[in-house]
């Protein structure tokens, strides 16, 4: 299920492009009925082809998550002491690591139902919180809120907090002790191995 819910996650970013003077919550909502529905509709092609299913998630996903400013909170400190080169080289595996789950967490999703919370914005804000809950037949329903930014008239995700744990905050923690331990590098190392065992699955 947690796999499901970062699909689900990732989801709000899919075919943006075409809606982005959408307000976020409408645009949430649209996005993820389109993506859930392309997966049903092929998923036996998907399946069949992962490199297809890699060039979807990069042409669709990729351009709609501000992953810059993302990367920035998600190391923190560690972000203003890195090199500029270290800095190019971690959003690069940082994205390939969050497109390459998202991939692999896709066919886990079953027709979950989701609920759009009521959403509140103060007009003129360039950020905004779109609230929403995964139904479960085994369980409490989990919360899924999404924190996302406005860059000209295009929203994209910076931050998603599921069941209150922020996804910022988590890769916060765990990137933070390799770079104390083991130096930025260490963890660029580890995020680019990573990504290539996911490519071989």
């Amino acid at each position: 299920m947690r796999r499901i819910c970062f699909l689900l996650c990732l989801c709000v970013s899919l075919v943006a492009g075409a809606t982005a003077a959408m307000p976020p919550d409408q645009l949430i909502k649209d996005t993820t009925n389109k993506v859930l529905k392309e997966l049903t509709e092929n998923r036996a092609e998907l399946q069949k082809d992962p490199q297809r299913l890699y060039q979807m998630v990069n042409d669709v996903v990729l351009p709609h998550f501000d992953f810059e400013r993302m990367s920035r909170y998600v190391l923190g400190k560690h972000w203003r002491q890195a090199t500029d080169d270290q800095q190019q080289k971690f959003v690069g595996e940082f994205k390939t690591l969050l497109v390459r789950t998202y991939a692999t967490a896709l066919f886990e999703y079953t027709g979950q139902e989701i609920d759009y919370k009521p959403f509140h914005h103060a007009e003129g804000d360039s950020k905004a919180v779109v609230e929403t809950e995964v139904q479960r037949s085994d369980g409490p329903p989990i919360p899924i809120d999404y924190s996302l930014t406005q860059n000209s008239e295009d929203w994209k995700v910076y931050d998603i907090k599921i069941n209150g744990l922020s996804l910022v905050t988590n890769y916060r923690a765990q990137y933070g002790r390799i770079i104390e331990t083991q130096g930025m590098d260490a963890l660029i190392g580890e995020l680019t191995k990573k990504n290539e065992e996911l490519m071989k699955q």
